[in-house]
This record gives C-alpha cells, sequence and structure tokens, in this order.
C-alpha cells in the first residue's frame, strides 16, 4: 500500500467512526447517511485511490477542476456530485459528468439544466440549495436561495424535462440568525425539506455537515454529509 493510500484509508476510518458515533446518538442507522468525499484542488490519482477504498460519491465545486478529473476517472464506478456556485455557461460540462448538482438555486439555471441534460439523453438530479443568510427570496452569500423561493425553484426542477428533484442542500451560515449555529441551521434545513416533500415526496435527500460540523449534521437528520479536509488533508492555499 502506498503512503497515500495508507493515509487516506486511515483519514477515510476516522470520518466513518465520526459518522457512525453520530448516528448512534441520534439513533439513526449508519447507512441512513451517505459520505460524499469533496476531492476539490486534489488531483485524480486521489479520487482513483477512494474508489478503490470504497468511496462511491464524489464532489466538486469549480467545473474547470472538476471535468478532467472525471474524464480521466471515467472508467470507475463513482457519482459526481456538482457542488459549487453554477454559471450557466459551464451548465453543459457540467452535465457532462454530474449525475446530481446540489446548487440549483434559479430559475434561470433549472432551465440551463433542462436544456443541457435532454440534449446529453441524462437525467440529473437536483437539489435546491437554501441560503439561510439571505432575504425571503434573494441569494445568500454563498449561492442558494432565501426560504421564499424554494416551493417554486422545487415545482420548477420536477417540472423540468431531464432532471430530477432529488431534495435540499445548504451550507452552515457564516452571517444572520444561524451564524455559528449550524445544528439549528441544519434542523432548520429539514423542516424545509418536509415541506418541499408534503409535494414531492421523492424529494428526500437532505445534504449538510462538512469536515467541521458533520456529527451535528447527522443529529438533525442529514442524509448525506459532504466531507473534504477531513479526509483528503488541509488544501494547500491557492495562490
Amino acid at each position: 500500500m502506498t503512503d497515500r493510500k495508507a493515509q487516506l484509508a486511515a483519514n477515510l476510518a476516522k470520518v466513518e467512526e465520526r459518522i457512525t458515533a453520530a448516528c448512534t446518538a441520534a439513533g439513526r442507522k449508519r447507512e441512513e447517511v451517505t459520505l460524499i468525499v469533496v476531492t476539490k484542488t486534489y488531483p485524480a490519482s486521489d479520487v482513483r485511490i477512494l474508489s478503490e477504498l470504497g468511496v462511491r460519491h464524489v464532489a466538486e465545486n469549480r467545473d474547470q477542476d472538476a471535468a478532467p478529473k472525471a474524464a480521466e476517472c471515467s472508467d470507475l464506478p463513482l457519482l459526481w456530485h456538482f457542488v459549487g456556485q453554477l454559471q450557466t455557461n459551464k451548465v453543459r460540462s457540467v452535465v457532462g459528468y454530474a449525475g446530481v448538482v446540489q446548487s440549483v438555486d434559479r430559475s434561470r439555471l433549472v432551465a440551463a439544466l433542462s436544456k443541457e441534460a435532454v440534449r446529453a439523453e441524462r437525467e440529473v438530479g437536483c437539489l435546491i440549495q437554501v441560503a439561510l443568510d439571505a432575504q425571503e427570496r434573494g441569494r445568500g452569500e454563498r449561492g442558494g436561495v432565501g426560504v421564499g423561493g424554494i416551493e417554486e425553484l422545487a415545482d420548477l426542477v420536477a417540472g423540468a424535462p431531464g432532471l430530477r428533484l432529488d431534495g435540499l442542500m445548504t451550507v452552515a451560515p457564516l452571517t444572520g440568525e444561524y451564524a455559528g449555529r449550524q445544528q439549528a441551521a441544519f434542523e432548520r434545513l429539514m423542516d424545509l425539506s418536509t415541506a418541499v416533500r408534503r409535494t414531492h415526496p421523492a424529494a428526500n435527500m437532505v445534504s449538510a455537515g462538512m469536515s467541521s460540523d458533520l456529527e451535528q449534521a447527522v443529529a438533525a437528520g442529514a442524509t448525506h454529509v459532504r466531507v473534504g479536509t477531513a479526509v483528503l488533508g488541509v488544501r494547500p492555499s491557492l495562490g
């Protein structure tokens, strides 16, 4: 086993222990929570090692990094998630490899995703990114739509050809009433998910929590956690 593989295996084991402990504390089964490893800034060789270690869900937030990496790893049994703010001019590329786009936050993006999914003859899963630091229908500091805009966007995605409404996603906000209150933020997301599922029962995916707050996300009921640093290490600063 190479040094890097041993390091990633050890890190994965620690994250697995954390998720298992959080599930036990919350009275949940371990299989209720899916680990998505965020591989941004790390090379395709790391993605290949992660696949060998049993990881099946990986995420990227920049198309210019993700597209070549996904192409290089196209032989692997991976589901790619796109988790960054997505410009419409990158949609065609992203639809080429991403099975799930977790950052849907405006109607124009829904239209662009639908058009490209139909063109590529693919079905793309979509999560509405919820901004808990935004005004009712405004945009969040790190993308996302305000609480008042969720229902309209969810209906748009559900009715769009080539798209599948999978659920909701959030990033713990740095400002506003939920700043520093990750568990409260994630519990609010779960309430919003319950509301969405009244109209769209299959949209039961709730993506929340990262390396620093995955326990709070699991406690709140998240179905997916997005972990990068705790698996791959501290990222090199982008100069």
